[in-house]
């Protein structure tokens, strides 16, 4: 799909961008934050709810969906899209996470990577052409290449090795999908570059696929245990190296501060699980930090999670009833707070969005940032926040 990626500004005073990706089910707005739906769904949401959060792209999970139900019946019953009643963009990892996530299950080799399932112990191989496969199959509008993420720390000879085996990975997937009609059918697939903390090697795996010509590219390998400052590091020794006229992601992170300093540094496109995961524990995100409502301190307060915030949970409903729900261990807990969360996300990019056209997303998100962290420390809600 050629010109699918629409730069509209730059921040002068960052590298913050204001963009628009095309793809089958729509065009989204960049910055953007993905809601992740790893198995089908976004946790405790129905594809109504997202709508009204904002989402405008969400993301699926290969390895998940392929054990459970399959790509195979997900294909039979009209894809992805049909099945989970999601009429707008998604992109689907390609299960090279699980290579970090899974360590104890999986066997990494040159041509793919052999798993234990999980779920029953069943053997599964995810190479290349699996990948891309079960991708067509879920029809995906964003597929991602199959990579290996080391992980942290990690020696160079480690790093070296996955770096090369993700390089000869990516080849082959962008390979697959000309051959079986992917890309000529409007479908993107976006590279990853790794490289650890290794700057130099950072720079030659995001150069190597940038000459393969991607729809996208995706900084991975960060926000696998390593300090704060160490993963900003990473992504800044990536940025640079990746087109400008491409979009940019930064895959599984961050905490609503990270998700600002990575789009200062050029980042385009955010997921992550904390949004529904926090609000499983009873934590919801604010302006000031994230709060934990099972505090003392919530049990008679009359104000809405964000005064002035317009998503359900805020409109509707006390913080006083919120804590109610989390401490009587009621299901609509998740719902409202997951709601309130997710949304709270979207807005933030939204907010970032309109700053970047307007001149001024330097000091904004400086701003911003501080205000959050410094709130942040007078609530014993930190402890939510991985």
């Amino acid at each position: 799909m050629p010109d699918h990626f629409q730069l509209i500004k730059t921040d002068t005073a960052t590298a913050a961008r204001r963009g628009r990706l095309k793809t089958l089910h729509g065009a989204f707005e960049t910055p953007i934050f993905m809601p992740v739906g790893t198995q089908g769904t976004v946790k405790a949401l129905t594809p109504a709810q997202l709508k009204e959060t904002g989402a405008q792209i969400i993301l699926g999970n290969t390895y998940h969906l392929n054990l459970r139900p399959g790509s195979e019946l997900i294909r039979e019953l009209g894809g992805l899209h049909k099945f989970m009643g999601w009429d707008g963009p998604i992109l689907t990892d390609s299960g090279g996470f699980q290579v970090f996530s899974l360590a104890k299950l999986r066997d990494i080799r040159d041509d793919g990577i052999a798993f234990a399932s999980h779920l029953d112990g069943a053997k599964v191989f995810l190479g290349p052409r699996e990948v891309m496969t079960i991708q067509a199959n879920l029809g995906s509008d964003i597929a991602m290449v199959i990579d290996e993420c080391p992980p942290w720390p990690c020696t160079r000879e480690e790093c070296r090795r996955a770096v090369d085996r993700s390089h000869r990975w990516a080849q082959q997937c962008k390979q697959i999908a000309a051959d079986n009609g992917f890309l000529a059918g409007g479908h993107h697939v976006f590279a990853i570059a790794q490289g650890s903390t290794f700057d130099d090697l950072r720079r030659e795996a995001a150069e190597s696929l940038v000459a393969l010509d991607f729809s996208g590219y995706a900084i991975g390998g960060v926000s696998v245990g390593e300090p704060e400052p160490e993963m900003m590091k990473q992504v800044a020794a990536t940025t640079p190296f990746l087109p400008a006229g491409k979009p940019r992601y930064t895959m599984g992170l961050g905490t609503p501060p990270q998700v600002l300093k990575m789009i200062a540094l050029g980042v385009d496109m955010f997921d992550c699980v904390h949004p529904t995961r926090v609000a499983r524990n009873g934590a919801a995100f604010t302006p000031d930090g994230l709060i934990n409502l099972r505090n003392e301190r919530y049990r008679a307060d009359a104000a809405p999670l964000v005064e002035g915030l317009d998503n359900y949970t805020c409109r509707n409903f006390s913080r006083a009833y919120l804590r109610h729900l989390v401490m009587a261990n009621e299901i609509l807990a998740c719902t409202l707070i997951s709601l309130h969360n997710v949304h709270f996300y979207l807005d933030l990019v939204a907010q970032a969005r309109a700053h970047i056209e307007a001149g001024d997303y330097g000091p904004w998100h400086r701003a911003w940032i501080t205000r959050y962290e410094v709130g942040e420390r007078t609530d014993s809600a930190a402890s939510f926040a991985g």
